[in-house]
């Protein structure tokens, strides 16, 4: 069980987890059992403030509660004492990998003298782009262990699953491109050390694209009698979604392809997160090459039910996008002071 995160609680790759201030504020948050930075490719990713946005809204009525462009961020700051939920059409992190390296590296040596919280960095891009993003956090983990004696728990979530490039599918919606990125995974490995792959995958809606996963897994699998991931996260936002608002019956965004469809998250997705969570714990319980791969759930958990929720269909740790971003970091302290509640009860 490589991530045993405690507690098992974290945040996703989202806008909320973008700058040097965010990842501190998340590290130094005592309800936080690792970290994840939002998704970086190798040399950063081109933001628009016209076209790349997102806005909170209520589900039944599609009232807006606020938006914003990443670069200006806007949080609701209280707690959500209704179901929020998140249009956006984001893309990468206008940051670098060196960039996150070099804060994480800062951050550990800060801390060097506490237990030392996991980090996940999540990456995207060609095989070859997240080879030399993979190259990036190696360096760091040898490091930070041979110059400063710090054994980093470092993990590397490949994000497979954006639905907001236009032109570029996401990978994991097939079983070739899911193949090509495990084989390029098991060219890197480097048993019993870090850093661990694991990756992003969207929301899948039907049976062929959960078998179509597990077949791939099998199949890079049999290349090295290894498995190429530790862990999935299971899921990102769900595509092809559109927010009208409600005075003008305009999109309440603009997009790259000027439609205003974004990916959807927050309480609108987290009954389909839970299907994901579920059926994928089911079907890599099924095999024994696999039943080891953990799951990192994510979709509209904002308060402890959702949480235990999510645990109850086989999470082995629980993350939190849309409410971190409605509330800020003390969403993770309400939800779990909520689960011990429970437990005392």
């Amino acid at each position: 069980m490589p991530l045993n995160f405690n507690p098992p609680l974290l945040n996703s790759a989202n806008p909320w987890a973008t700058t040097r201030e965010d990842l501190e504020a998340l590290y130094d948050c005592s309800h936080t059992g690792a970290i994840t930075t939002r998704t970086s490719i190798l040399d950063g990713f081109k933001h628009d403030d016209a076209v790349h946005q997102y806005c909170f809204f209520q589900g039944r009525t599609q009232q807006i509660k606020t938006k914003s462009s990443a670069n200006d961020q806007v949080k609701l700051h209280r707690p959500s004492t209704e179901p929020i939920s998140s249009l956006n059409t984001l893309g990468y992190s206008p940051m670098p990998i060196s960039d996150y390296t070099e804060i994480t590296r800062d951050i550990l040596l800060a801390r060097r003298d506490l237990p030392l919280k996991p980090v996940i960095f999540s990456v995207t891009g060609t095989r070859k782009e997240v080879a030399d993003q993979w190259f990036h956090i190696s360096n760091l983990v040898d490091e930070l262990q041979k110059k400063h004696n710090i054994s980093a728990r470092v993990f590397i979530e490949v994000n497979l699953s954006c639905p907001n490039i236009f032109g570029k599918p996401p990978p994991a919606y097939s079983k070739s491109a899911l193949l090509d990125y495990f084989e390029g995974f098991l060219g890197l490995l480097k048993e019993s050390r870090y850093p661990h792959f694991g990756i992003k995958t969207p929301p899948y809606t039907y049976q062929t694209q959960f078998d179509d996963l597990i077949s791939a897994l099998l199949e890079a699998f049999e290349i090295k009698n290894m498995c190429p991931i530790a862990f999935i996260t299971a899921t990102n936002t769900l595509g092809n979604c559109l927010v009208l608002d409600p005075t003008t019956t305009t999109p309440a965004l603009n997009s790259s392809n000027g439609t205003g469809i974004g990916g959807l998250a927050g309480s609108a997705l987290h009954p389909l997160a839970l299907g994901n969570v579920v059926t994928l714990r089911r079907m890599l319980d099924a095999h024994d090459e696999l039943k080891h791969i953990e799951i990192i759930g994510v979709g509209g958990v904002s308060d402890a039910a959702g949480y235990e929720r999510m645990r109850s269909v086989g999470a082995s740790a629980v993350a939190v996008g849309t409410a971190l971003g409605a509330e800020g970091v003390g969403v993770f302290e309400r939800i779990w002071k909520g689960v011990e509640e429970k437990k005392a009860d």
